[in-house]
């Protein structure tokens, strides 16, 4: 059958040397067809196309395997053969692109590279199209052949996770195989996302073993390879509803391992950004299940140095619980201050930064609960040596809603805030704070100018106190060091000051003698 259908399509004669265009194959319902400019005329000659198969097998099967050749089939165009044949043929040029190349020399079999990746353009345009719905079979070699090009097993990263600050990336590493890889993940996103494909049969394919290969793939080192796996991931946990509980367990376990054990993995803002669209998806009230994601999954994320790199993408998923469910602010506020750095100054700015977007999804109510230890926090944050991270702190106070939170609490705020405000004022090194400081004690002031009055006199009585404090333990000092160096000899006269009983000890003892 394919001989007579071959027997109608134009063809070109083909040198044994020359390596196959197939871009350049002109459509085969007219006498002759156009390509670059010049005219291709048919012919009815079975020995050329006899030999043009000849050619095309040859050539193939010198890197393909001869399971996978057995023809020109895969090689034709999808507008040349009729609509009953496309989904063999789209079968066949799966199989076609089931070989893994080796990217390692970029000039070793060049042709063969070219013709898989025209190979691929035409999957990508069949299903773009979606002509007709996609039968088990066309699934079934879709996912196998998606299954060899992408899953595979990264090399070892010889880069140093320790070094670099919070905030450095590490410079990307670009995959050579990406020409190739790229249309993979092309027909993946659109084979999930064309509505030729029934999700009942789709999922017995994109099983759990194939998500949890699909997840292992976030860890690349390629950002392109990533982006495009945020994007594929996200479909299908939109599509495959079944696999919903699953790809968030799974995900769970990723931060995880990247928190408790090693400490580095590429993907892990992808993966938060797939989470923060997942997360404004939860219908209300939140299950329990999905608080315990935010307690114990996504506040330990605050613990890695590597905080930077996703620090966006977390706190946008958290602030989606406040914005879901209000009363879940207080404790969100109580994690934060279980992992505030206390030896890290570029942690602590970041830190503050999310803080301040928590403190605007929060109302008055849910701050009560941990106004007190997160004020104190921010006191010791104002008193800070590294000045970016006492200016952060200060200009908590540029945001309206904290201004106004502030007021509601002023009475229980203004006593923690006011002395470190003070402590700034006569002996921070840095203009800048000092101008900050100077402006916030402004606020106060305009405020409730009665309270900052009194919490300015009890500093005063606290640090006269202090004051007093630090001399007599000076003093002591003092005396300790002068008896050491003299110490108490044979010819020293002490005074023995007699210890008077009480009346109640000496009538006991009275008792016992008699």
């Amino acid at each position: 059958m394919w001989k007579q259908f071959l027997s109608k399509l134009p063809h070109k004669s083909f040198h044994s040397d020359a390596s196959l265009d197939l871009t350049h194959l002109p459509p085969g319902n007219n006498g002759t067809g156009s390509v670059n400019g010049n005219s291709i005329h048919r012919t009815s000659s079975d020995n050329v196309v006899s030999s043009r198969s000849t050619t095309m097998k040859r050539t193939a099967s010198a890197i393909f395997p001869s399971s996978v050749v057995t023809s020109a089939e895969p090689l034709l165009l999808f507008k040349d053969v009729p609509n009953a044949e496309k989904q063999n043929l789209f079968i066949s040029k799966l199989n076609f692109c089931c070989h893994v190349f080796d990217f390692s020399d970029p000039n070793k079999n060049s042709p063969e590279k070219d013709m898989k990746r025209q190979v691929l353009l035409d999957l990508i345009g069949y299903v773009d199209a979606g002509t007709s719905r996609f039968t088990e079979p066309v699934i079934s070699a879709s996912c196998k052949m998606i299954a060899i090009n992408l899953f595979r097993a990264f090399p070892p990263n010889t880069r140093s996770s320790n070094g670099g600050g919070e905030t450095e990336e590490e410079v990307p590493v670009f995959d050579p195989a990406w020409t190739h890889l790229q249309l993979v993940y092309d027909l993946l996103l659109k084979f999930i996302e064309s509505s030729s494909l029934d999700g009942k049969i789709g999922k017995k394919y994109i099983d759990h073993s194939f998500i949890m290969r699909l997840l292992d793939l976030f860890d690349s080192e390629d950002p392109r390879e990533r982006d495009c796996l945020k994007t594929i991931l996200h479909r299908i946990y939109g599509k495959f509803m079944v696999h919903r509980p699953f790809i968030r367990k799974a995900v769970s376990n990723i931060f995880c391992r990247f928190v408790f054990e090693t400490d580095r993995h590429n993907g892990i803002a992808e993966i938060l950004e797939v989470f923060g669209s997942v997360i404004s998806g939860f219908a209300l009230p939140l299950k329990e299940e999905h608080k315990l994601l935010l307690w114990r999954v996504l506040m330990p994320l605050h613990k890695p140095k590597t905080l930077g790199i996703y620090l966006q993408q977390l706190t946008y998923c958290v602030t989606q619980f406040i914005e879901k469910e209000p009363k879940l602010a207080s404790s969100v506020i109580k994690g934060l201050l279980r992992y505030w750095p206390v030896t890290s100054s570029q942690k602590e700015v970041m830190f503050l930064s999310e803080l301040e977007e928590i403190l605007e999804a929060t109302n008055t109510a849910e701050l009560q609960g941990c106004m007190i230890p997160l004020f104190h926090r921010i006191g010791f944050c104002i008193n800070s040596s590294h000045f970016q991270v006492a200016e952060r702190a200060l200009s908590l106070w540029n945001n309206n809603h904290v201004i106004n939170l502030m007021a509601q609490n002023r009475q229980a705020i203004m006593p923690l805030i006011l002395p470190a405000l003070e402590r700034n004022h006569q002996s921070h090194w840095n203009q800048a704070v000092l101008n900050l400081t100077q402006n916030v004690k402004k606020m106060f002031s305009e405020m409730d100018e009665e309270l900052v009055l009194a919490c300015k006199k009890k500093f005063e009585e606290e640090k006269k106190q202090k004051t007093m404090e630090e001399k007599r333990r000076l003093i002591w000092e003092h005396m300790e060091t002068s008896a050491a160096f003299h110490p108490v000899t044979r010819n020293t006269t002490l005074l023995v000051v007699p210890v008077v009983a009480p009346p109640i000890a000496a009538a006991l003892t009275n008792c016992i003698n008699q």
